[in-house]
């Protein structure tokens, strides 16, 4: 079992939507986020987004995935 992860419904100035975990201090208020689910780290979470919503682009949080953040 891993953590819930989000995304940001907002694109960052890069055009991204960046993806968060459950716990993250920097994860925006429900109306602005919308649920990957659980994964079982930020790579997985990324991949699903992708696969389910191939029209957005994704880069990961650098506080809470900053293994997937590209910048």
């Amino acid at each position: 079992m891993g953590l819930i992860y989000y995304f940001n419904n907002n694109e960052d100035e890069h055009g991204l939507h960046e993806i968060h975990t459950e716990n993250c201090k920097y994860l925006p208020e429900e109306p602005n986020r919308t649920k990957i689910g659980s994964c079982t780290n930020c790579s997985h979470a990324l991949m699903n987004a992708s696969i389910k919503y191939p029209n957005m682009k994704f880069d990961g949080c650098r506080h809470c995935c900053p293994e997937c953040h590209k910048g």
